[in-house]
C-alpha cells in the first residue's frame, strides 16, 4: 500500500505539475514554446555529467543536496562530503565562467535586460514570493531523491540517462515556478560567477533570493531521506 500511494503520489504530482504549468499564468512554461526544450537540456546535461563523474571514480552526486543526503542516510562517508561539495561548487563556477567566454559578444550584443539576466546562470521564480518558492524547491527535490534513492548506483549502463529523464520530467512538472534549481552548487557556482566577472550588459545577481535555492534543496533531499530511512 505504501509503495502504491508514493507511486501514485509521484505520478499525479509531476503529471499534475505538467498541466498547472502550462495553464497558469506567470509560471516559466506558459506561453513559451521553448520550455521543453530548457528542461530537456537540463536533463541530458545531467546525464552527461553523471557519465564523465562516473568514469573519475566519483559517484556523480552532481550536487551538494544529494551528497549531504546521502551522508545523512549512511550511504556515503562524511569524510568525502567536504571534497564533493568542493568540487561541486568550484565545477559549476568554471562551468558558468566558460559559458560567458563563449557568448562573450552575444552579452555585448544583447542589452535588453529581459534576456541578458541572471535567469541564464541560476534560478529567478515566475512570481517572487520567498514561502512558496522554497516550498516549490522542497517539493521538486523531495520528489527527486525519492525517485533516486530507489534507482540504486545511478552511475552503472543507462541509468544516468533515467537520472537525465527524472530531471527532465520533474522541470517539466515542477520547475514553472522557481526554475527548478534543484541543486545548491547549480545556482549558487554560476550566481558567484556572473556576480564577480564583468559579463557585458549584465543585471543584478539576486542575492536576497539566493537562499531559497540553497535550503530548499536541502531541506527536500533531507525530507525524503527521512521517509526513505524509516519506511526501509
Amino acid at each position: 500500500m505504501l509503495g502504491e500511494f508514493l507511486g501514485t503520489l509521484t505520478l499525479i504530482v509531476l503529471g499534475c505539475g505538467v498541466g498547472a504549468g502550462l495553464n497558469l499564468n506567470k509560471t516559466m512554461a506558459h506561453g513559451q514554446s521553448d520550455w521543453f526544450y530548457v528542461t530537456f537540456a537540463w536533463g541530458i546535461a545531467v546525464t552527461m555529467g553523471v557519465y564523465v563523474a562516473a568514469s573519475f571514480g566519483a559517484q556523480g552526486h552532481l550536487n551538494p543536496a544529494v551528497t549531504i543526503a546521502f551522508a545523512v542516510a549512511g550511504t556515503f562517508p562524511w569524510s568525502q562530503v567536504a571534497p564533493y561539495l568542493i568540487g561541486q561548487f568550484l565545477g559549476a563556477f568554471l562551468g558558468a565562467v566558460l559559458v560567458m567566454i563563449q557568448f562573450w559578444p552575444h552579452f555585448k550584443a544583447t542589452k535588453d535586460p529581459k534576456h541578458n539576466n541572471i535567469g541564464i546562470f541560476s534560478t529567478v521564480p515566475g512570481i517572487r514570493s520567498n514561502p512558496f518558492n522554497f516550498l516549490s524547491e522542497l517539493i521538486a527535490t523531495f520528489v527527486f531523491m525519492l525517485v533516486l534513492y530507489n534507482l540504486g548506483d545511478f552511475t552503472t549502463g543507462l541509468k544516468p540517462v533515467v537520472v537525465g529523464l527524472v530531471i527532465f520530467v520533474i522541470g517539466a512538472g515542477l520547475g514553472t515556478t522557481t526554475g527548478f534549481a534543484l541543486n545548491p552548487a547549480r545556482d549558487w557556482g554560476p550566481r558567484l560567477a556572473y556576480t564577480i566577472i564583468p559579463v557585458p550588459n549584465k543585471s543584478r545577481a539576486m542575492w536576497d533570493y539566493a537562499w531559497v535555492p540553497m535550503l530548499g534543496p536541502l531541506a527536500g533531499a533531507l525530507l525524503a531521506t527521512l521517509l526513505q530511512m524509516t519506511v526501509k
